[in-house]
């Protein structure tokens, strides 16, 4: 890739930028967030086309490359924000848009009728389920995932949707695999069975672009490196060649070390603001009897296992999860909710673990994306009304923008011209504008880089310090560590211990949430 350009609403994505890759080698690309790297690869994969420069493929230039041609070049994506269709089973997500056929009748006649390009397999045949099952179940079995293909998508967690998602591009002939920030979403044992994949296809001559902040992963696996700042590229080298600190000052312009917030003194002896009391699924299985306080000032954090049921405790906060028993007491008043519009009201807010699909509206602009939970909170019968005060939600869209450092065009923008943590930011800033008592952070901080992640912590201490209560969802040790005041160590549904954050370990955590057995 040469010199491209890509631009949105005069906004400048690219500028510039060249990139090459070559057979059998893991090419890591970094950068800040909004410094270009899947706009790049939306390039390249035909999803966007480029405002200037030229892709080579083999020897040959190309203008743009459309999504057939990138399939024919034998280039394959699996973005952040994954495209499973969650109405389908896993296993038809494996084959969407290639589902083998059985043969038609009457094999010459369909033979001729092939060789005159009537599609008539396609149009007589039917669907080969047992080569399926068959070939599903391999990819599975390989991939370590241990699920009902049969499930629909939507009803699978996270961790197993990104793995989906990686098996459906891995049946595929790909000589080109592009994988941002794949490891966002998997447990460890995933991770290491992704690691070991990586290494065979590089091992068979298959080039692999790996978007990705983690340090510990660019080190692992990766052989050379592209770095992007502000749309342009700054760096590129073999790996081996660059301390971490080399890498970090090319992303952000100078060394960061690692972010420790001041510690302050939270009241424990005052009564706490959120408060809860036994609170289980419909199920009782997926959150099972749970209680904790929160006080002012304070950030819970939630650690545990992917599938531990952290996750469907926020839902159940929240009320976007049945209960089948519990309490919730804000500020001491029960608030107890039947749905997420009267958490709205009572002064929650929930910025989920996927932006894309319980987080924003895509079809919208940043500033309905921002005032839209704002409208619902101050009007009548939930905002049945219909009524809509342009001016008004676009003073506030814009007041969020500059407060939350949101790079766009203008708020009139759509929200998913934004990168990654860009959209983040205004998912924040949808909740800072309702002022609510109570910031529930679930994976706030999936898929950014290490200068965003930075101003999340700030702004989660600035809400804080304001004596906010914060719960925080996290799968990242180290950020949870370092950010969280007391860390709730969560076991199949339920908390295991509650450990001080000052003076707790990564060992310590690990062990809980593997083993379950704490003090509580």
């Amino acid at each position: 890739m040469k010199g491209i350009v890509k631009t949105f609403g005069g906004i400048h994505a690219l500028n510039g930028v060249n990139l090459n890759i070559y057979p059998g080698e893991v090419h890591v690309i970094m950068g800040e967030n909004g410094a270009g790297k899947s706009t790049l690869m939306k390039i390249l994969s035909g999803i966007y086309q480029p405002s200037a420069g030229e892709i080579i493929v083999d020897g040959q230039s190309h203008s743009l490359i459309t999504p057939k041609q990138a399939a024919q070049y034998g280039i394959s994506i699996i973005y952040q924000e994954l495209s499973v269709i969650n109405e389908l089973s896993a296993l038809e997500n494996l084959f969407v848009g290639r589902m083998p056929v059985k043969k038609g009748f009457g094999g010459e006649k369909r033979e001729t009728e092939k060789r005159k390009g009537s599609s008539f397999v396609e149009k007589l045949g039917v669907v080969d389920w047992p080569l399926m099952e068959r070939e599903g179940a391999a990819m599975a079995r390989g991939l370590g995932l241990q699920i009902d293909l049969r499930k629909p998508v939507g009803e699978l967690p996270i961790a197993h949707r990104q793995m989906i998602e990686i098996a459906k591009v891995l049946m595929r002939h790909t000589r080109v695999l592009v994988m941002d920030e794949p490891t966002s979403s998997l447990t460890n044992v995933e991770i290491e069975r992704l690691f070991t994949i990586v290494k065979q296809l590089r091992a068979e001559g298959t080039s692999v672009v790996f978007i990705s902040h983690k340090m510990g992963e660019v080190r692992e696996i990766g052989d050379r490196f592209t770095i992007l700042k502000d749309g342009s590229t700054v760096g590129s080298g073999m790996v081996p060649d660059v301390t971490n600190d080399d890498l970090v000052r090319m992303m952000v312009g100078r060394t960061v070390k690692q972010f420790f917030l001041t510690e302050h003194a939270i009241d424990r002896e005052q009564a706490p603001v959120l408060q809860v009391s036994n609170v289980s699924s419909y199920d009782k299985r997926q959150v099972v009897d749970v209680s904790f306080n929160v006080y002012s000032g304070e950030i819970l954090g939630f650690a545990g296992l992917v599938g531990s049921g952290r996750t469907e405790l926020m839902n159940c906060l929240f009320g976007t999860m049945a209960r089948a028993s519990g309490k919730v007491e804000l500020n001491g008043h029960d608030i107890t909710t039947r749905g997420p519009v009267e958490s709205v009201k009572n002064g929650m807010a929930y910025i989920t673990e996927s932006r894309r699909n319980t987080g924003y509206m895509p079809n919208f602009s940043i500033k309905t994306n921002i005032a839209v939970s704002r409208s619902i909170k101050i009007s009548p019968m939930r905002g049945l009304w219909g009524l809509i005060k342009d001016r008004e939600e676009s003073a506030i869209a814009e007041q969020q923008r500059k407060l939350l450092r949101v790079k766009c065009a203008s708020v009139e923008q759509n929200i998913t011209e934004l990168s990654g943590g860009n959209q983040q930011k205004v998912l924040v800033g949808k909740w800072m504008c309702t002022e609510p008592e109570v910031f529930i952070f679930d994976e706030p901080t999936r898929g950014i880089d290490v200068g965003a992640k930075s101003e999340i912590y700030k702004i989660m201490r600035d809400l804080s310090t304001a004596g906010k209560a914060i719960i925080m969802v996290s799968s990242e040790l180290p950020e949870i560590l370092a950010v969280c005041d007391r860390i709730a160590v969560f076991h199949s549904g339920s908390i295991a211990d509650v450990l001080d954050g000052s003076t707790a370990t990564e060992e310590e955590i690990l062990n809980l949430a593997i083993s379950g057995k704490g003090n509580r």
